[in-house]
């Protein structure tokens, strides 16, 4: 197969390309990377040289393509399928852009310092910026609120690049930052959990799960979207 994917399954933007893959049953070579393991870190590094995933290679082309917005732009353009992950009419694409950047920025970001925390050693926390962070995520659940309205997805009635984004985004901020009182957003998340390209991404993340700080919290957020 010409694409190979370089990435991990519990890295939330690496399922976002992953479902961006899995949405149009693109075929793909998947290389899992463990960071901690110097061999593995540096196939990574011999592909791409920052060594941060995911990264996906693309042979025939001769293309390295970086980042998770990125993959996916690439996708929609050299291998597109029935699912039209970038819209054609320029406006929406801009809109399903807008979004995409939304998810990364102001829900995955600040999902992240808080996650990141709970690995910090005895003493080395930093409270202010998980505090910070926190208010950050409820805003940014406000916003999207709003936002969605009577939407089925982020950017209409059409699957997209954004939703690829809010999926495994919105599964880890809600460990950290639980989406009661906001039901549209809730709404949306449950209808993400039925996408098939997510659960596929989430159940393969599912056995790295051992012995992080959320492990409990991370099954039963799991277990309950199985029965969603």
């Amino acid at each position: 197969m010409p694409l190979t994917l370089y990435f991990h399954p519990f890295s939330s933007y690496c399922q976002k390309a992953l479902i961006a893959l899995y949405e149009n049953q693109t075929p793909f070579t998947p290389k899992i990377i463990n960071l901690g393991d110097p061999a593995s870190a540096n196939e990574l590094k011999r592909v791409w040289p920052l060594g941060r995933f995911p990264v996906l290679r693309d042979e025939v082309r001769g293309e390295t393509i970086p980042e998770s917005s990125i993959i996916v732009e690439y996708l929609a353009q050299h291998y597109p399928g029935p699912v039209a992950l970038v819209p054609d009419d320029a406006e929406l694409a801009r809109k399903v852009r807008g979004l995409d950047r939304f998810f990364d920025l102001y829900i995955n970001d600040p999902m992240a310092k808080m996650v990141v925390d709970n690995f910090r050693p005895a003493g080395k926390n930093d409270p202010y910026g998980v505090e910070t962070a926190r208010n950050l995520l409820l805003t940014a659940y406000g916003i999207l609120e709003a936002e969605l309205g009577e939407k089925t997805w982020a950017a209409g009635e059409a699957f997209t690049m954004a939703d690829c984004a809010a999926a495994p985004f919105l599964f880890y901020a809600n460990l950290m930052v639980p989406l009661e009182g906001h039901p549209r957003v809730r709404a949306y998340y449950n209808r993400l959990a039925k996408r098939p390209s997510f659960m596929r991404a989430l159940t393969e993340a599912q056995p790295y799960n051992k012995g992080v700080p959320f492990e409990s919290a991370y099954t039963a957020e799991f277990n309950h979207l199985t029965k969603v």
